[in-house]
């Protein structure tokens, strides 16, 4: 028979949400590779399922990749899972994916929880369009100067980070944001869970005040707005012609009203009816 891996999401918390399908996939596995076999095994035990463990976190992933391609290659099921959560996203796990993909194995996908998706739909912001981030640099600076980059992104930002550096975190995410929504989310799916919203100022203070944050924290950050956007996207591009400007240039060569209106609304982060109206006026 031909091997397999199987990516297998877990309980964030409540282990209510292992399905029938990710229950019966780790019972079926000849091994299962875990980022802490301490942890993975309580799982299981409260599971009622009993297979082999063996450690495969970051540390030693290199050297896991290829003894889990000869068992692949032997036709045996190998089950990956994370201490909690998705396998593959923010995890070294998409590298054994990667492998085994380019070895010809087959793989698949065993859904599960997810503290993105989850703390997305939480938080009540918009989820058309998201960037997760994962775990910011933890130095103040670094941390600030990517929160910089991350402001252009058109769409609501996703954030790791631990309870001891979140209050600090909000913080730098206020004085890069200070105008954005923010929300916290916090213990997701268990007896403690918690989502707290507010102005990213705001809501650096009021975690500031507490006395301690405990559970694994997301925060998660309101896109910016159309003015917003482009005056960053000014910022960034530097010196150079206003709007006024850049319509009275396309006017002098001719260029047609509508084409003119949809080229500097992508490039000023603007609506297009706003960027015609003001085309329109100045061609009269």
């Amino acid at each position: 028979m031909a091997g397999l891996l199987s990516v297998v999401g877990t309980p964030i918390g409540n282990l209510e949400d292992a399905s029938p399908r990710v229950i019966r996939t780790l019972g079926e596995a000849d091994l299962v590779l875990c980022e802490d076999t301490r942890v993975t095994g309580r799982l299981l035990s409260a599971l009622g399922v009993r297979t082999r463990l063996e450690r495969c976190d970051e540390n030693v992933m290199g050297e896991k990749i290829e003894r889990a391609l000869a068992r692949l290659a032997a036709g045996e099921r190998v089950a990956f899972v994370s201490d909690a959560g998705m396998p593959g996203v923010s995890d070294p796990g998409q590298r054994l994916v990667d492998a085994a993909l380019d070895a010809g194995e087959r793989v698949e996908v065993v859904p599960g929880p997810s503290a993105v998706t989850c703390a997305l739909v939480a938080s009540g912001l918009a989820s058309e369009h998201f960037f997760f981030e994962g775990f910011l640099p933890r130095r103040g600076g670094a941390q600030r100067a990517r929160l910089e980059e991350l402001a252009a992104v058109p769409g609501t930002l996703v954030v790791y980070e631990s309870p001891r550096r979140v209050a600090e975190t909000l913080a730098n995410v206020a004085e890069v944001m200070g105008g954005r929504r923010v929300a916290l989310v916090r213990e997701l799916t268990k007896l403690h869970e918690e989502v707290v919203r507010g102005e990213a100022a705001e809501l650096a203070e009021l975690i500031a005040a507490r006395d301690e944050v405990r559970g694994e924290c997301v925060i998660v950050i309101a896109e910016p707005s159309a003015d917003e956007l482009a005056e960053r996207r000014r910022a960034a591009s530097g010196p150079g012609r206003t709007l006024d400007e850049e319509i009275a240039a396309g006017l002098a060569a001719g260029e047609p009203k509508s084409a003119l209106a949809k080229r500097l609304a992508k490039a000023f982060g603007l609506p297009r009816a706003e960027v015609y109206d003001a085309v329109v006026a100045a061609a009269r």
